[in-house]
């Protein structure tokens, strides 16, 4: 496989891996009420005459333009801006070069360079906890004025902290046509529920003794990689036994469909079939081919946001940003904050169908959800959640409060651990971002496989959230299969940290419990590749 060059990126930083281990450091720097530099032009003293709520760092674009606006026609001229300190920014923002300049344009400027549309609000709200916290200011963008981060690309400081950015991801043809299932089960059932899914996608089946150990011998890495090639794997279904779903099981997988041909992505559609016993595997590949993709008529989204602090909102802001997307396409998105002691006066999101739990303590999560609640949560189609996450709770949600059949048959999990392995590969963590405690547990997504679900996206250890999360939710979206989706998401991670092939698989964990850089590459979802989880969908805007 041809290497490409390694050149500094903020994803290979000491920065980035300290901001990964540990993310609540975002709270201490909010809190810090810091403002940062962010473009030429759009930087704004501190006004003079400072009130006691709030302190603007940078105004909103309309704000901007309403300050500007001389003539109050909605547009701004060189000469109305010719006397101020963004007359060189003038021609910047007319990307039309019509002699004005519009909101959308300041928008696009500001998107090219990461600087929120809505402005930022540094310092107090008047929101206050009573125990004197004040809390954050809670705004909801449009998704698409978030910035789309690349490779060399390092989103402002805020965005870090708000995880208020997604990675770039784009397509990555695959050339071979055939469904491949690539397992290491032996029990006859699993085997019988793999070949009906064989025969109904017209695929074969490879086998291997034990996936855990497989990238380990050279030999027999080139003989499956042969065989792929041979087969000429479009969609590859891993289909481990719980025992070898482990982070070098997928990390292995890596390197081998990123080697199929020369260049450094995966060259085939990927997707992880697991449940935790013969049964729920059966039920897993039941759904999967009776699956039908949902439209946008059809859709049911429900969101879940966890709030531990006065000062970290950013979950609650991506239900927000979730609740304006799904709107576009004619569906309500109603949403579950969970609050922890310490958030009680914390904002909540406007509008209607919208409850909130208030936890008692950090080891108290919902284990049930208030009835209203309960009704759209069992009517659900789809759920997406954001939060701290440990085995066994995902977002401030218990794994018990799924016990029941679940009706949303696709889900997508932003926190840590929610896809975590029964056993590891690298040294445990005692303790998770958010100061929980790691107990060995069912992973969340797990858990919604064998409860209903059909495809479940999640992570094995450190998840950066809606980053990821949401390039995925979008090409589905597109009308594009779980293995596209997948495969694009990892790409866009190999390419961001230069990942070339031998530095996939962990071989000697760090012993100080320090996550090395291929945790990134632990995301996991689970499902048929080849299922359409929605029809194309058409934004109305």
């Amino acid at each position: 496989m041809l290497g490409i060059a390694r050149v500094p990126d903020w994803y290979s930083t000491k920065e980035f891996n300290v901001f990964l281990k540990n993310t609540a450091i975002a709270c201490v720097l909010m809190l810090a009420g810091s403002t940062f530099s962010l473009g030429q032009g759009e930087k704004q003293a501190e006004p003079s005459k400072r009130t006691t709520d709030a302190r603007t760092a940078i105004p909103s674009v309309a704000q901007r333009v309403k300050q500007l606006d001389k003539d109050g026609d909605g547009k701004l001229t060189a000469k109305e801006v010719g006397e101020t300190p963004f007359a060189r920014t003038f021609m910047r923002w007319d990307d039309n070069l019509d002699g004005t300049v519009t909101e959308a344009e300041i928008g696009k400027y500001r998107r090219s360079r990461g600087i929120p549309i809505e402005g930022i609000v540094a310092a107090r709200s008047r929101q206050q906890s009573p125990d004197g916290n004040v809390a954050a200011k809670l705004t909801i963008p449009d998704v698409d004025d978030l910035l789309r981060v690349s490779r060399g690309t390092r989103p402002p400081r805020q965005a870090i902290q708000n995880s208020a950015y997604v990675i770039k991801t784009k397509p990555h043809a695959v050339d071979g046509e055939k469904y491949v299932i690539l397992t290491d089960h032996k029990g006859q059932d699993y085997l019988k529920s793999l070949q009906r899914l064989a025969t109904h996608r017209d695929g074969l089946i490879l086998r291997v003794d034990d996936l855990a150990v497989l990238s380990r011998n050279p030999d027999d890495m080139n003989i499956m990689r042969e065989q792929l090639r041979k087969a000429n794997v479009r969609y590859l279904a891993i289909a481990p036994r719980m025992e070898t779903y482990r982070e070098n099981t997928l990390l292995g997988m890596w390197e081998l469909i990123s080697t199929i041909d020369s260049d450094p992505q995966l060259d085939a559609f990927p997707g992880v079939l697991l449940a935790s016993d013969e049964e729920k595997f059966a039920g897993l590949v039941d759904r999967s081919i009776n699956y039908t993709p949902q439209s946008a008529q059809d859709i049911r989204p429900f969101a879940i946001s966890q709030v531990p602090s006065m000062r970290e909102l950013r979950s609650l802001q991506k239900s927000g940003i979730l609740r304006k997307l799904f709107s576009e396409h004619g569906a309500r998105t109603p949403t579950m904050g969970i609050y922890s002691a310490e958030a009680a006066a914390a904002p909540r999101l406007p509008g209607d169908q919208f409850w909130s739990y208030q936890a008692k303590s950090r080891s108290d999560y919902l284990k049930q959800f208030p009835d209203e609640a309960a009704q759209e949560f069992d009517r659900a189609s789809l759920l997406v959640m954001h939060g701290h996450g440990i085995p066994g709770m995902s977002c401030g949600i218990d794994n018990e409060a799924i016990s029941g059949v679940l009706s949303a048959s696709v889900v997508l999990c932003g926190s840590c651990f929610s896809a975590s392995p029964k056993k590891s590969d690298f040294p445990a963590m005692r303790r998770a971002p958010g100061g929980y405690n790691v107990e060995v547990r069912d992973a969340f997504t797990v858990r919604a496989i064998d409860n209903g679900a059909c495809v479940a996206f999640g992570h094995m250890r450190l998840s950066q959230g809606f980053p990821h999360l949401y390039p995925v939710l979008e090409t589905w979206m597109k009308g594009r299969t779980v293995g596209e989706a997948y495969q694009e998401l990892v790409n866009g991670i190999i390419e961001m940290q230069g990942t070339e092939s031998g530095g996939f698989v962990v071989t000697e964990p760090s012993a100080n419990g320090r996550q090395p850089r291929q945790n990134l590459l632990l995301y996991v979802v689970f499902g048929d590749p080849a299922v359409r989880p929605f029809e194309q969908m058409v934004r109305s805007r």
